[in-house]
């Protein structure tokens, strides 16, 4: 997620870095930019973000509150931290950062969708799928939106609007291997649901 301010040229290198996959090398870079600077909350940012795709939670989750620290009004750290959290399954820690995040940088699809995932999560379900849906109507496009809102709808057996969304993300990507599998579970699903319903009848 990006804020436009001007950044450090060494930051904007790691970034690239990130872009192709090259996180350690990422990570190495900011370590460079903080033995000159301890309060470059940017390159806590993007520590936290390379170790977020690594999937090391832990030391993600120690950058990124390193930069909320440093500065409480980053969204791009709330939003971060937020997702490392519903990544961890702590559902309300991951709503209040978002909802941060979101009043600090608001309409962004990327936070909506992270937001609307850990509320449905944490137990406010119509309100985590009207805020994915919000999401979607600000980046209609987005596979990783249309396949979250789909995988909600498919937990309130609302099977029609799920199979809608995992077929528009195929039309997109057609090699999308979570909407292929997502789409066999709706037609699975379905087929019980209706075998039950007939069972009670």
């Amino acid at each position: 997620m990006s804020q436009t301010k001007t950044i450090n040229p060494l930051i904007e290198e790691a970034d690239k870095k990130k872009n192709e996959g090259k996180h350690l090398e990422a990570i190495r870079i900011c370590e460079k930019v903080l033995a000159g600077d301890l309060s470059c909350v940017e390159a806590y940012e993007e520590i936290g973000d390379n170790y977020l795709s690594l999937r090391q939670y832990g030391k993600a989750e120690k950058a990124l509150k390193q930069a909320i620290k440093l500065d409480k009004a980053s969204a791009n750290a709330c939003y971060l931290l937020g997702f490392v959290y519903s990544c961890n399954g702590k559902w309300k820690e991951s709503v209040s950062l978002l909802e941060g995040a979101d009043k600090l940088y608001s309409n962004h699809p990327e936070i909506l969708r992270c937001l609307g995932w850990s509320m449905f999560h944490n137990g406010q379900k119509k309100r985590g799928i009207v805020i994915i849906e919000r999401s979607l109507f600000l980046a209609p496009n987005d596979p990783l939106i249309l396949n979250d809102l789909g995988v909600l709808y498919l937990n309130e057996k609302e099977f029609n609007k799920s199979a809608g969304l995992f077929k528009k993300t195929l039309q997109i990507e057609p090699d999308n291997q979570k909407a292929k599998e997502c789409l066999n579970a709706v037609r699975f699903f379905q087929r019980e649901y209706e075998k039950l319903k007939k069972k009670k009848k």
